[in-house]
C-alpha cells in the first residue's frame, strides 16, 4: 500500500477539481468529441416517429414473423414487423371490433 505523501496524483488534483472536471467533460452529455479534438454538433433526433415497446404472445409474434417471411418471398424485401404492423393498422375497422382482445 503506497502512503500519500502529497506527490504524484494524488497531490496534484484537489478532489473538487477532479470532480468539476468529470462533471464537465465526461458526465454532461452536451458535448461529444470526434477523433480531431473537435467538438460535434448534436444531431437532430427525428420527430416523427416514436420507438415502444409492445408485448406479444409467443404465438401472435411467431405468426407476425411468419407472415413477413412470406411477404420477403413475394418480392417485399424492405417489409418489417413494423412495416406488417403499421398496414394492419391502416386496415383494421373498429366499428365491429370484438371484445374478445
Amino acid at each position: 500500500m503506497k502512503k500519500r505523501d502529497g506527490t504524484g496524483v494524488d497531490g496534484v488534483f484537489d478532489e473538487d477539481e477532479v470532480s468539476a472536471v468529470l462533471r464537465d467533460t465526461f458526465y454532461s452529455g452536451a458535448k461529444a468529441k470526434n477523433g480531431s479534438g473537435k467538438t460535434k454538433k448534436a444531431k437532430k433526433k427525428p420527430d416523427h416517429y416514436d420507438v415502444i415497446c409492445i408485448s406479444l404472445y409467443k404465438e401472435d409474434l411467431a405468426q407476425l414473423d411468419e407472415m413477413v417471411a412470406k411477404l420477403k418471398k413475394r418480392g417485399h424485401r424492405k417489409i418489417s414487423r413494423s412495416a406488417l404492423i403499421r398496414f394492419a393498422l391502416d386496415q383494421v375497422d373498429i366499428r365491429d371490433f370484438p371484445r374478445a382482445y
